[in-house]
């Protein structure tokens, strides 16, 4: 079956090769559209349809380029499986993350905050051990859905949507929006960066609830419980501002047993946010590798499931 061929081939060249640093990355591509379209359309003022253009542009822009890739190539089978491979974080996720861990396990917390400054927007330079070891936990939980699990859920739905060329162009138009509020959400740009938050907010809501029940399943499987982690989802999906972003937090939290969230310092300001799990110890350092455990199983699952589905439709 061709779908479970690419998605296949994507998590090997993932595991394989990681983010392609060295190579040219449709996430950079996507930034220069944005950039592009930016210029032309920002005029200073804080115009919600002028940030709603911008967005529709950057969509349809790499909408047209995927298909004229796969056009160009025929189709070709490795081709449509780096696009996928290339929006997937599965091992980049951990890679960024296992230099905050080893400076930790090795006593470096200097190293460890500046490891984790390249990972996290919070402020890291005063950040203790238990915070250094949250915020790399949290971070794994937000990003497993959205780097991961998200980009899987979105292969599947195009691929149903259009055999053809559907897969990748559902995969990239999710990750255009992902990078559309990074760069223009609404904090940084007012009501020009609403359509942009939005657009992910929406793109991002169902895939968000489906990785919350199947980071659930990925530690049950590993001896988490099964109750406990369904009770502190259900009770803390919810406590962030963003519609979505607690969902891989607190299912995270839930599975681990520990305590998340708790809010941090954002450029010398405090945001307040409520505990994830609050009755729950703060996680130790080797919950971080519990945590990317519990990531490649749901992850792995995300992808099981999708081909299964796929197989049987």
């Amino acid at each position: 079956m061709k779908f479970a061929l690419i998605l296949c081939l994507a998590v090997i060249f993932d595991s394989a090769f990681g983010d392609p640093q060295n190579f040219p990355h449709p996430v950079r591509f996507i930034g220069h559209v944005i950039t592009f379209w930016h210029k032309i359309l920002f005029t200073g003022n804080d115009s919600f349809l002028r940030g709603l253009a911008v967005c529709v542009m950057t969509i349809f822009t790499a909408g047209l380029v995927v298909c004229a890739v796969i056009h160009v190539s025929g189709g070709n089978v490795i081709v449509q499986a780096y696009i996928v491979y290339s929006a997937l974080a599965w091992r980049d996720l951990k890679d960024e993350t296992a230099p905050v861990f080893f400076a930790l396990m090795n006593h470096d917390i200097n190293g460890a905050r500046r490891a984790l400054s390249f990972v996290v927007g919070r402020d890291t330079a005063n950040l203790d051990e238990a915070g250094i070891t949250k915020a790399v936990i949290e971070t794994i939980g937000e990003n497993s859905i959205d780097g991961a699990i998200s980009v899987i859920f979105f292969a599947a739905l195009g691929h149903v949507l259009n055999y053809d060329c559907g897969m990748c162009v559902a995969v990239w138009v999710f990750r255009a929006a992902n990078t559309l509020d990074s760069m223009l959400g609404y904090r940084s740009y007012g009501r020009y960066g609403t359509a942009s938050a939005r657009l992910d907010d929406i793109l991002g809501f169902i895939p968000a609830r489906l990785g919350g029940i199947i980071i659930i399943m990925a530690g049950t499987l590993l001896g988490g419980k099964f109750r406990e982690a369904c009770r502190v989802f259900m009770s803390c999906r919810l406590n962030h501002d963003s519609p979505n972003s607690a969902h891989g937090e607190s299912a995270f939290a839930g599975v681990l047993g520990v305590r998340l969230g708790g809010g941090a310092f954002y450029g010398g300001k405090f945001e307040a946010r409520p505990f994830l799990n609050e009755n729950a110890n703060d996680p130790a350092i080797l919950d971080i590798v519990r945590a990317w455990k519990v990531f490649d199983v749901a992850c792995s699952l995300a992808a099981i499931m999708v081909i299964f589905l796929i197989w049987t439709i």
